[in-house]
């Protein structure tokens, strides 16, 4: 057999911290401090720190492997960790600072972490960890708001004494880059092992034109935290391609997003659904009040957007959305909302529907959805756009196991890994969750999508947030409920929520009760949480007949 004659060049994040160096050491890195105040610094300044900090880190005794966790927000310093951490061959881990504090203590002890870099402004939060997570040696204290306190190391003096030049190792592809553990409400947190090829195969993909399209010309605002499936790979994204790369800090409210975004001039952002609802609308209140024609497109994931969302964006401010998909164990893209150029005589509903979909695939990505036949054997289901069923992927940026060979029920015998999204494909691709499977309602042996509800609830004028979940039926089982926070100075009865649905939906489908709540609970990552909703209002039809 002829063999291809092509060089073994390794895909190792080294190589996007070399590029950056050398080709644009110019571009700018803006982090908004605790103050709000902004630090300017470039992507040189960041090259010669995490020479820097790799040194010190040797210092501290880190060697290849040994797992280097964060508890920061999105900055600079953390961008350091990104790179310099993997480079010199150590584990970068970030560790979620939403968590409850017995959590992250777990997380740190099941890594195996032996250095932490935290935030001064999350210290107390630290000192709430510290006796459960005793494997940690050392903590660097980045100086966000004010110097280290006595008997922690002050990640800017540390740096300060050493040399920006760092003999950076060769590395195997295949090595450990970063540990990400995924949010899940059921169970322990699992741990999700990145590796050099991978995440620099995904920072490639989203380089490309028809993904997300980063290029030296943009100015990437990550709003996904940085602990968050390493901030959906924009960050590794941003430095291969040169691109300016502002990051917000502590200050995710819409009105200090926006006044971010406007005044660095902001091209493309990524951030969860909640955040953009917010954002859209301080907008509708301030529709002249900040210009952001310099955005190209902001990126949603992390769950559904709704289509209300998405359009609103789009017919009243002329900002572009792009819906996309993933997890922790995808790196995290796996699809995105692209509407193809042969759909160019579609209608501007059918348009938005596309766009409000998942999306296809992204190149290398392979998707498909399974169901389960009478007799327990899995079944391959068809692209027609109605059969619903759990949604697998396999692609090289796609997980193949759990640290710690946790959750092997995930990962199908044929390698594909089972992601507990129900969803619908269309004859074109086009992916649709209609439930997590943990959350869809079965009322007398129907499915009924939880999504789909909230998207329309969440388009009536008086509606804000809108979270569908199963409440006990003693004849059906389950019948969906529909928890619902109005926006301020607005309202709706139980009739006028239902009025709203019915042209929409089948009699069955339609939530049995309207529960109005101040807040709808979230996972740390702003997923809506409904397993506390269930705890909280799982029996109102029992008790309320």
């Amino acid at each position: 057999m002829l063999r291809g004659r092509m060089m073994d060049f390794p895909l190792t994040l080294t190589h996007l911290l070399d590029r950056a160096t050398r080709y644009f050491p110019r571009s700018e890195v803006v982090t908004r401090l605790p103050d709000k105040s902004l630090r300017r610094a470039t992507l040189g300044d960041v090259s010669a720190r995490c020479g820097r900090l790799a040194n010190a880190l040797q210092r501290l005794g880190v060697g290849p492997g040994d797992r280097v966790a964060t508890l920061c927000w999105n900055h600079q310093q953390h961008l350091e960790c990104y790179l310099a951490v993997p480079a010199m061959g150590a584990v970068v881990h970030t560790l979620n600072l939403r968590l409850h504090p017995s959590e992250i203590a777990y997380i740190a002890r099941h890594a195996g972490d032996k250095v932490l870099v935290c935030d001064r402004t999350l210290l107390p939060l630290w000192e709430n960890v510290r006796a459960e997570a005793p494997g940690i040696e050392k903590v660097l204290v980045v100086p966000d708001a004010g110097p280290a306190p006595e008997g922690f190391l002050d990640y800017e003096a540390l740096l300060a004494a050493e040399s920006p030049h760092h003999a950076w190792p060769g590395l195997d592809e295949d090595s450990a880059a970063m540990v990400c553990y995924t949010s899940g409400t059921t169970g322990n947190p699992k741990g999700v092992v990145y590796s050099h090829r991978s995440t620099t195969l995904h920072a490639m993909a989203l380089c490309m034109r028809d993904c997300v399209g980063v290029s030296e010309e943009d100015t990437v605002l990550p709003v996904v935290p940085m602990f968050h499936a390493s901030a959906w790979g924009m960050p590794y994204a941003a430095v291969l391609a040169g691109a300016k790369l502002v990051f917000p800090g502590p200050h995710l409210d819409p009105t200090s997003l926006l006044d971010l975004m406007a005044g660095e001039r902001a091209t493309l952002a990524a951030g969860v659904p909640t955040i953009w609802l917010g954002i859209l609308n301080l907008l509708d209140e301030n529709p002249k009040r900040w210009d952001l024609t310099s955005v190209r497109s902001m990126v949603i994931g992390g769950s559904a957007a709704p289509p209300s969302l998405i359009d609103g964006f789009r017919r009243r401010h002329g900002l572009e959305v792009t819906h996309a998909w993933g997890m922790t164990e995808t790196n995290p893209l796996g699809t995105l909302a692209r509407v193809k150029r042969s759909a160019g005589d579609l209608g501007d509903a059918q348009r938005l529907e596309a766009r409000a979909s998942q999306g296809y695939a992204v190149p290398f990505v392979e998707v498909r959805h399974m169901a389960v036949a009478g007799d327990g054997a899995p079944v391959r289901l068809p692209w027609d756009g109605a059969s619903m069923g759990e949604l697998e992927v396999r692609g090289p940026w796609v997980a193949s196991a759990y640290l710690g060979d946790e959750g092997s029920d995930k990962f199908t015998p044929d390698e594909w890994f089972r992601t507990g999204d129900v969803v619908t494909i269309d004859a074109e691709g086009y992916v649709r969750i209609t439930d997590r499977a943990k959350d869809v309602v079965k009322s007398g042996g129907e499915w009924i999508s939880s999504v789909a509800l909230e998207n329309a609830l969440m388009a009536h004028p008086a509606v804000l947030e809108a979270a569908v979940f199963a409440g006990k039926h003693p004849k059906w089982d389950e019948r969906p409920l529909a928890a619902v926070v109005f926006k301020p100075g607005q309202t709706a009865t139980p009739d006028e929520l239902r009025a709203w649905l019915e042209p929409r939906f089948a009699k069955f489908w339609l939530p049995d009760a309207y529960l109005t709540v101040e807040q709808i609970p979230r996972t740390s990552t702003g997923k809506f949480l409904k397993t506390r909703l269930r705890e909280l209002y799982g029996e109102h039809l029992l008790k309320n007949p």
